[in-house]
């Protein structure tokens, strides 16, 4: 597989353009934590309340308990405590649907803030990346099967300006029936710059 050119200004330009991908990438991952941090920190007083309704709940059932514990009236002394227990309970519950709440909504605001300039970059990097891989290592893999440069010409004849066709010859398309092995690698040597590949790796050359 053919991830760089070997051309120098173009694998320079790849390279370049990978490193600012893979910081873009480290950037917006950066922001996204950053986010999700800063959003959770929101929590911490329902996390407090939570925490102290729970003290105070088992305080209150153990003073309940306490005084149930005496002869005759025990029972109607622990009433309003078991239900400022229960009272406290649900408070403390309220305290952790909160937290949960706001934990959902740290990850969500996490995960778009660093997701959404991620997928675009990387649908318009990502792309460009693979179709110049696909086409150098099929370009570099027929150089080394075979000698014959007529593929990679007859390309050029179909892709190219036709004011950089004129700079190979007056008539490209005739030399390339006649066979003109000159046209012929002047041509392929056209079509292989365009997928990354040096005139010196040809065949022959």
């Amino acid at each position: 597989m053919k991830l760089f050119a070997d051309t120098p200004l173009r694998r320079t330009l790849q390279v370049l353009a990978d490193l600012l991908f893979v910081a873009w990438l480290v950037l917006w991952v950066w922001i996204g934590m950053a986010v999700h941090d800063g959003t959770e920190q929101l929590a911490a007083p329902a996390r407090q309340t939570d925490s102290a309704a729970t003290s105070m709940a088992e305080q209150l059932r153990d003073a309940g308990g306490r005084l149930g514990e005496a002869p005759l009236v025990g029972d109607e002394l622990a009433v309003p405590f078991d239900r400022a227990a229960d009272a406290s309970d649900g408070l403390a519950a309220a305290g952790r649907d909160t937290v949960d709440a706001v934990e959902r909504l740290a990850l969500l605001l996490g995960l778009s803030v660093a997701l959404i300039p991620i997928l675009i970059v990387s649908a318009i990097h990502l792309p460009i990346r693979w179709r110049f891989i696909r086409e150098a290592t099929a370009g570099a893999r027929f150089i080394d099967a075979s000698e014959d440069l007529d593929l990679f010409a007859l390309r050029a004849l179909a892709h190219q300006p036709m004011h950089v066709l004129a700079r190979v010859s007056d008539d490209p398309a005739g030399a390339w029936r006649q066979r003109d092995p000159d046209v012929v690698r002047r041509l392929a040597v056209l079509e292989l710059a365009d997928v990354g590949l040096r005139p010196k790796h040809l065949p022959g050359a």
